[in-house]
């Protein structure tokens, strides 16, 4: 399995941070491997990505979402990949993000990029330009604000 997190700060109040997070459809602009995403419903997500020349589509729940805390999705059917974005307020002005992604490389071109670390690299580069996007924008192209909460897995979880 593997597994990407960084971190970045954007000097945006958390709420335009959160807000244009939640424009899934608007990914392409910032994540160079992400095709397109269609949004299907609150919590139905398609994606269309290409990761080191391999293409997949897949859909996706969000499975939790708190305005301004945290969305955090997993994917439905055979391609394995989740995820979770969290925002922290550090002043009025400024919001660090975190984001950790987790997913089954198939072949060996995958396989070989998880090795070599170029996930990381990757979720690098779309951060930093999230961020530029971002703060040169200076506001959000849309929202969504409402509350996913996590479905109980009958352990009390």
């Amino acid at each position: 399995m593997g597994t990407v997190t960084n971190d970045i700060e954007v000097d945006v109040p958390i709420s335009v941070a959160y807000n244009q997070w939640t424009q899934f459809e608007d990914f392409p602009a910032f994540m160079s491997g992400v095709n397109s995403i269609t949004q299907l419903g609150d919590r139905k997500l398609h994606w269309d990505v290409s990761v080191g020349g391999v293409q997949r589509e897949f859909d996706a729940e969000i499975v939790e979402q708190h305005p301004d805390e945290r969305i955090a999705w997993n994917s439905t059917g055979e391609t394995v990949h989740s995820g979770v974005v969290t925002f922290h307020r550090i002043g009025d002005n400024s919001t660090k993000i975190s984001l950790q992604m987790d997913w089954a490389p198939e072949g060996f071109v995958e396989k070989a990029g998880e090795i070599l670390q170029i996930d990381d690299l990757q979720i690098s580069k779309d951060l930093a330009e999230f961020k530029r996007l971002i703060e040169s924008n200076g506001f959000e192209s849309g929202k969504w604000r409402g509350d996913v909460p996590r479905a109980d897995d009958g352990l009390g979880r």
